[in-house]
């Protein structure tokens, strides 16, 4: 019988990704999702049966517990970018990522993939960054033969980063960021999947990995990137630090004052996380000691942002059709 591999928030944005490899690898994919109605898109990257999303809630053992019986190997890809009533950094990232390595020992789980942050530490001023080391540390204390990848921003086509700004890049001449000159090292989310599988399959040592792509670059230069891409000229606007802090704060009390119904744009703790660079410290193993080379940004956001370009599909064909002669 084929071995199984549970992936808990397996239909988000690198566990989609993760889950299609292991299908090909011939694995069965159990994906452990709060909704499974809304996961049902991962039953076509298998077999018949070969890929089924099951109901999880990571804040709860027993929901855990069930996800990941019978399981040859566990991966934990569930992470939140803010704060929301119960699903705080704390119950997700630092105690939900505990619960998952503890179960999973005590069923005899053999291998256990866990995917935390570049910016994981635990004496951040973000409580971001601080979860994802405390759930490092927590997946440690039960399993410690772990897997543990830190990417950087990760780029793909259902990427939160690249996507967002593009999208705002298509109103007005201006696009606001904050913390224009932090450093940042995208990586492509298939170089990270391809990372957790060989954690997954074991022919991956196991530790902490540091995941950074080839081009290190800060917030204004990823701006202008995309912007050549998109084929859109902009103003890149950096908003001062304590301008954002003002921004978020009013952002938040928005929020709490219409109970969630006002969104959050910019939280206090995302301006925190915006002030340090996000690159490797050169402590860890990398993609180098995996043997895998990082895809460049050059080399796949075209394939992803053309629709924000003014003529979208047709932008090249337009392109073109300028060099044809009368």
């Amino acid at each position: 019988m084929s071995k199984l591999v549970t992936i808990y928030g397996g239909s988000g944005f690198i566990g989609r990704y993760l889950a299609r490899r292991m299908a090909k690898e011939g694995w069965r994919v159990r994906i452990a999702v709060r909704r499974p109605n809304e996961a049902l898109f991962v039953k076509p990257y298998g077999v018949v049966g070969q890929v089924e999303p099951i109901f999880c809630n990571i804040r709860d053992d027993r929901s855990v517990t069930d996800a990941l019986r019978g399981a040859d190997a566990v991966v934990n890809c569930v992470g939140i970018l803010q704060e929301k009533a119960k699903n705080t950094f704390n119950s997700i990232q630092n105690e939900g990522a505990e619960r998952i390595a503890r179960l999973a020992a005590s069923e005899g789980v053999g291998r256990i993939v866990h995917i935390s942050a570049l910016g994981a530490d635990a004496n951040s001023p973000s409580a971001y960054a601080k979860s994802k080391a405390a759930g490092e540390a927590g997946v440690l204390k039960h399993m410690p033969n772990a897997m543990i990848l830190r990417p950087s921003i990760v780029f793909g086509a259902e990427d939160q980063f690249f996507n967002r700004f593009a999208s705002m890049a298509r109103f007005g001449p201006i696009l606001p960021i904050v913390g224009a000159e932090t450093q940042f090292q995208p990586v492509s989310v298939e170089d990270v999947a391809k990372a957790a599988v060989l954690g997954i399959m074991g022919i991956a040592a196991p530790g902490i990995y540091e995941l950074a792509g080839l081009e290190r670059d800060s917030f204004r230069g990823l701006m202008y990137r995309m912007l050549n891409i998109i084929q859109r000229r902009r103003l890149v606007l950096d908003v001062p630090i304590f301008a954002a802090r003002i921004m978020a704060a009013s952002f938040e009390l928005g929020n709490k004052l219409t109970f969630g119904v006002v969104p959050v744009p910019l939280s206090s703790d995302q301006v925190k996380s915006l002030s340090i660079d996000n690159i490797p410290s050169g402590k860890f193993q990398g993609f180098e000691e995996l043997g895998i080379e990082p895809a460049s940004m050059a080399s796949v956001l075209p394939e992803y942002l053309w629709p924000f370009r003014p003529s979208g599909q047709f932008a090249d064909i337009k392109a073109s059709a300028k060099n044809l002669k009368p």
